[in-house]
């Protein structure tokens, strides 16, 4: 077979000037665009964006041509290895290695014809000329007013809020040291060094070892008799919502092998175009007597004729193709049956292209599209054309420093997202604060397990208040701080000790809170001498800390300062019974000093660290109706954070209260919670609240009023069991529908190959997203709160000498079992 050298009937003269000029002198300004994330919009919001297409196609001056060029390329994720990572990302990078997704990039070509009265037919097309001269020379004023145009154009659709664009360089378009979007195409190939393939015109077409095959929407037969900005994708749609993609969506992101979907609108005089069709019209009258499909096409005719001038419609000419590509050959029937059901949910016909396709795929060289034949376009409006228009991409990931690992829900691609600084950076949210709602078994812990580890390796500090031991493997595996309480185990605070040594007013009002709740119940008050007293003898005692630094500071040492030296003191002062019982005092704190009771609460020798701890969990499932353990415990909570709150300065801390809340509520925290919410944003910081039932949030007023109205980001998982009364969570959110219908299509469609939950996560009612919470098998057996998992997990950490070094043994295991 004769080979013809690609350079001498490749139709591209030069690119210059970030244009690309072809041999028929047109001029071309190109784009790559970024499209709003496929599952974020509503119905509405797709009509925003089409009516954005409209008015910047009618914007485009006579005898210019928009071709709009989509890629989707099957390709593996590529983890990055060698980076230092933790042992968790690093698990997670091997369980994504080489997840298949489909890459999309999404392209705009502006084009000036340089001859508009040449004839659009395949056998004008540069394929078949032995001289590329073009006939006339280029107008400079004529670019001027197009380049114009092109601004206007790229204005309109970025002031939509939906598109970016981003104007391709010379550099981009032609080859260079990578291979440049118009070589790319050529070679169908997305990255990577530069690969020179063959290009088969005959029998088929070939592009190397790659089998192409094209499917046209060219032909009004073919194309569906209703068209819209969206249709309605059942896979998550309820009796209650209706779940929303593009019209194209079958076609573009739902349609899973490599294919180009190009988008053609040629814009023409629409007074000479309506001219034509008139003339048409008059010739059909005359012979509808012959032929009833005359009368038929004549009223079709009238039928344009008349919306064109009525409702002053642009007419435009149009044409849409799909090109698929396989390295094997026997793949192209599967492809076929891919595109056909695709096209089909269009109500769309398929027809597949065989002698026109090799100047199909010609045509759609970067800034060739004028070589587009007559014949394979066809009459229609700019807004029935742009409803075919590809609107929505693939979700992106963040390049925030801080940020959450997540799966796209179409594939399963790892996501990085950051839901705390990016969303306060762009004014989505004015704090950092989180409210989850999840019932028992919709992934919850899972979810806010992974949320804290990937908040502890960002470098946050971070206060866990937990019912129900969901963070005993994370908090061992980071060898974090654990309290909880048991018969074998009591738990132990040590108030008096103090990072660093000097007793500032936050630590002095927090051990007096302490004294004054263990003395006085709670209907009790207590004087103002009383509150002085204290006072002193505080300061008296860390005064002779000072002075003997061989004392340790503790409850005993304490008591025994109270008996001793500051009873005698009190007596050279005067003092009065009436005004200060330190009797009672003493007598009331007995149990708490050595010997007593509860001698091991506050005279704890470990884990003293606690300003400078990152991660610390409070598990109070046992002592939360406890009287005396509960108060020391939450004072103690508060004291913590509070203390890192305002000390550590430019470092993230994160307080997660779970249901612990109810708890801490009817202890008298609920006023600590309230000043949280309201002020950890001014001090880094950002507080979590997590409920499990509905009728949680109802009967609080701490969760509706301080909590709620302070937490711009709103996190919840499955609802599905409340799906029939939903509309209460709804309200009491201030959920839209749009975001209904959101949360009401998780864990719809999950892929059953893979185990993992989708979560929502609503920014400020103004992003909203779901999302995979997958993770590797080492994450999933340190955060299973299933008893049986959790016991082989500590069965093999120790055995292993390690939380870390177990979980490894039995992934390990458990993957060469499987």
């Amino acid at each position: 077979m004769k080979s013809t050298p690609l350079e001498k009937i490749f139709p591209i003269l030069k690119v210059e000037n970030n244009c690309i000029i072809n041999h028929q002198a047109d001029i071309t300004v190109a784009f790559k665009i970024t499209l709003p994330e496929i599952f974020t919009m509503s119905a509405s919001d797709y009509e925003s964006i089409h009516n954005t297409f409209v008015k910047a196609i009618r914007i485009l001056p006579p005898h210019s041509l928009l071709h709009k060029q989509d890629w989707f390329v099957a390709t593996d994720y590529t983890p990055d290895f060698d980076k230092e990572q933790s042992f968790f990302s690093r698990a997670s990078e091997r369980h994504f290695n080489e997840r298949p997704y489909l890459d999309h990039s999404s392209y705009i070509y502006l084009t000036k014809k340089g001859e508009t009265k040449r004839a659009a037919s395949p056998m004008n097309s540069s394929l078949l000329k032995k001289n590329l001269v073009p006939k006339q020379a280029m107008n400079e004023k004529d670019i001027e007013q197009f380049l114009d145009k092109t601004g206007q154009f790229q204005k309109i659709l970025e002031d939509s809020g939906f598109i970016k664009m981003e104007r391709l360089t010379t550099e981009q378009l032609a080859s260079g040291d990578n291979p440049g979007l118009i070589e790319k195409y050529c070679y169908l190939q997305l990255d990577g060094q530069p690969i020179i393939r063959d290009i088969e015109l005959k029998p088929t077409l070939k592009v190397g070892n790659l089998n192409c095959q094209i499917f046209t929407l060219a032909d009004m037969e073919d194309m569906p008799s209703l068209c819209g900005q969206s249709i309605n994708y059942e896979k998550y749609s309820t009796e209650q919502t209706r779940f929303s993609v593009g019209f194209t969506a079958p076609i573009c992101q739902l349609l899973s092998c490599n294919h180009i979907y190009n988008q053609y609108i040629i814009i023409s005089d629409a007074q000479e175009t309506i001219k034509k069709m008139e003339a048409k019209a008059l010739r059909l009258h005359s012979l509808s007597t012959y032929s009833r499909e005359n009368t038929i096409t004549r009223d079709a005719t009238n039928k344009f004729l008349n919306e064109a001038i009525a409702q002053q419609r642009l007419p435009i000419k149009a044409h849409f193709n799909i090109l698929t590509w396989s390295e094997r050959k026997e793949d192209g029937k599967e492809i076929r049956n891919q595109v056909s059901a695709a096209l089909a949910q269009l109500d769309a016909r398929t027809k597949e292209e065989s002698v026109n396709a090799a100047h199909l795929y010609w045509c759609a060289i970067p800034g060739n599209a004028g070589e587009l034949p007559a014949n394979e376009m066809f009459d229609t409006f700019a807004e029935q054309a742009a409803c075919f228009f590809n609107t929505e991409t693939n979700y992106q990931s963040s390049i925030s420093p801080i940020g959450i690992r997540f799966g796209d829900r179409l594939s399963g691609n790892p996501l990085h997202v950051d839901i705390s600084d990016e969303p306060m950076r762009k004014g989505i949210c004015t704090n950092r604060n989180k409210f989850i709602l999840g019932p028992s078994g919709s992934g919850k812990s899972f979810f806010t397990n992974h949320m804290m580890r990937s908040y502890y390796e960002c470098g946050a500090h971070i206060v866990i208040v937990d019912v129900g031991h969901s963070y005993k493997g994370l908090c061992e595996l980071v060898n974090g701080y654990y309290y909880t309480y048991s018969e074998t185990n009591p738990i132990k605070f040590n108030p008096f000790f103090i990072d660093g040594g000097v007793l500032d007013t936050e630590k002095k009002e927090s051990i007096k809170t302490l004294l004054l709740a263990l003395w006085k119940k709670e209907d009790q008050s207590y004087t103002r001498a009383e509150y002085i007293a204290l006072s002193n003898a505080l300061q008296s005692y860390y005064d002779k800390l000072d002075k003997h630094p061989d004392i340790f500071p503790c409850f005993d040492t304490f008591y025994d300062f109270l008996k001793n030296e500051f009873n005698h003191q009190l007596g050279q002062d005067g003092i009065k019974e009436k005004d200060f019982d330190i009797t009672n005092l003493l007598y009331v704190l007995r149990p708490y000093a050595k010997g007593g009771e509860y001698d091991y609460l506050l005279n704890a020798r470990e884990n003293l660290q606690m300003l400078d701890q990152p991660f610390i969990v409070f598990e109070i499932d046992a002592l939360k109706d406890h009287p005396i353990l509960f108060t020391v415990t939450t004072i103690t909570i508060m004291e913590i954070f509070i203390s890192k709150m305002r000390k550590l300065k430019g470092i993230r801390k994160v307080i997660l209260i779970e249901e612990a809340w109810k708890a801490i509520a009817r202890a008298g925290m609920a006023e600590y919670i309230k000043y949280l919410f309201k002020t950890v944003r001014k001090h880094f910081g950002e507080a979590i609240v997590v409920s499990q039932e509905v009728a949680d949030i109802i009967s609080s007023d701490i969760i509706k009023d301080a909590i709620i109205n302070n937490s711009d980001c709103k996190i919840l998982l499955d609802q599905s069991k409340y799906v029939n009364k939903f509309h209460q969570v709804q309200s009491l959110l201030g959920l839209t529908d749009k975001e209904k219908a959101l949360i009401l299509s998780m864990n719809k469609a999950n892929d059953p190959k893979l185990k993992y939950k989708e979560v929502f996560i609503s920014l400020g009612g103004i992003l909203s997203k779901v999302y995979r919470t997958e993770v590797s098998l080492e994450e999933y057996l340190c955060y299973s709160t299933e008893e049986k998992e959790k016991v082989q997990v500590q069965a093999y950490a120790a055995r292993y000498g390690s939380m870390q070094k177990g979980i490894a043994m039995l992934a390990q295991q458990l993957r060469s079992a499987a």
